[in-house]
């Protein structure tokens, strides 16, 4: 017989210990912690559940359809999606939303290639394998972006074949991001006409319009969908992501469900109700001009820590507009401390809740380091 677990408090306290202190030390990962949703923890004594197709009614009446569409709205304007087509949903994360992108492709092209770069994030293997999809990789440029003549050579080859194309805007490890446009242009040189773009756009997609001069990435540059992470730049308690993608594309896959009086159109079946209300409540909250002011700051952040590293004799860089900085990797116990992702390379991102202050701690860091070792 198992019998209630008399410690459950203790190990609350101590679980939540361990987050705070893991929280107060990360710089490593695109995660913005700057948030408070405290006026909607009401809401998390319900069983909010978005089943079925945000855009069609449903006999299921404990979900947030009305704001999860106010959300798909928002995002579909910002990356210009035609007024009249567009449709959309947030997903679990972006990874679910890449497998969108890509489960659309390949209704509409069963017999297609996929492409994308070696510096796609990790999901994108996965969620082929799953789609058994047949794929190439593409070269990466020394700044993570596509190399273009590398597609065209390898399109090229396979001119026969429908091209479903992944772009990146935001790459895992250097933030760099693809040219829609000049993919574009690479696909009307070949006469290439059956072909799909989804854009990736996890990290920089909430702040794509504010990137001066403009980097080509959104539907109305060329993509045929895209996705952002709503617990990146945004910020939320709980992994989520948005597709964007148009409402005669969505038609091609919907399917009836009679039991729950909607169409099955998305990846899950039951949904997470509550992550729609954040990212409500943050677009409500900031609108446009204060995504912009996010971003701004964070790329002044990001200048400075680049700067102070460069001080220090450190070969740390960015990408145009990027607010990730990239640098040679660190010791390990800096790497442990700052939670720092690496991958031949070492970087920080500086997401909108990272401070001057905190960067000045951790080149403390790297300068108490050196003294130690000489």
């Amino acid at each position: 017989m198992i019998v209630p677990d008399t410690h459950q408090d203790s190990q609350i306290d101590k679980l939540s210990q361990k987050i705070k202190e893991a929280s107060d030390l990360f710089l490593g990962y695109p995660v913005s912690k700057d948030f408070n949703y405290s006026k909607l923890y009401e809401f998390l004594k319900y069983p909010i559940n978005n089943l079925g197709d945000p855009f069609e009614d449903s006999t299921y009446r404990v979900q947030t359809h009305e704001i999860e569409r106010q959300v798909v709205e928002f995002f579909a304007k910002m990356f210009r999606a035609n007024p009249k087509d567009y449709w959309g949903y947030v997903t679990n994360g972006g990874s679910e939303s890449n497998l969108y992108g890509l489960y659309v492709a390949r209704e509409l092209y069963p017999k297609a290639m996929v492409y994308f770069s070696e510096s796609t994030h990790y999901s994108v293997k996965k969620n082929i394998h799953l789609l058994n999809i047949p794929s190439i990789i593409i070269r990466s440029q020394e700044n993570g972006e596509m190399d273009y003549e590398d597609l065209e050579n390898t399109l090229q080859f396979n001119r026969h074949k429908p091209a479903i194309i992944l772009t990146n805007f935001g790459t895992t490890m250097k933030e760099a991001k693809d040219d829609v446009s000049k993919v574009k242009g690479i696909l009307k040189k070949l006469a290439i006409q059956d072909h799909y773009i989804h854009c990736d756009a996890a990290l920089s997609g909430p702040y794509g319009a504010f990137i001066e001069p403009r980097i080509p990435f959104d539907l109305k540059d060329g993509a045929d969908s895209i996705s952002i992470s709503g617990h990146k730049f945004i910020g939320s308690p709980i992994p989520s992501g948005i597709i964007i993608t148009r409402r005669s594309l969505r038609d091609r896959i919907a399917k009836g469900i009679s039991y729950i009086g909607s169409l099955d159109t998305t990846i899950t079946g039951s949904r997470n109700g509550h992550s729609p209300m954040f990212l409500w409540s943050a677009i409500k909250s900031m609108g446009e001009e204060g995504l912009k002011a996010r971003y701004l700051h964070s790329v002044e952040v990001a200048q400075y820590c680049k700067n102070e590293l460069i001080k220090l004799g450190i070969d740390a860089w960015t990408n145009k507009g990027a607010i990730t900085v990239i640098f040679p990797q660190v010791s390990e116990t800096l790497k442990e401390k700052w939670q720092l992702a690496t991958e031949d390379v070492t970087h920080i991102i500086c997401m909108p809740n990272v401070t001057k202050k905190q960067i000045d701690e951790f080149i403390k860091d790297i300068v108490q380091e050196k003294e130690a070792n000489r």
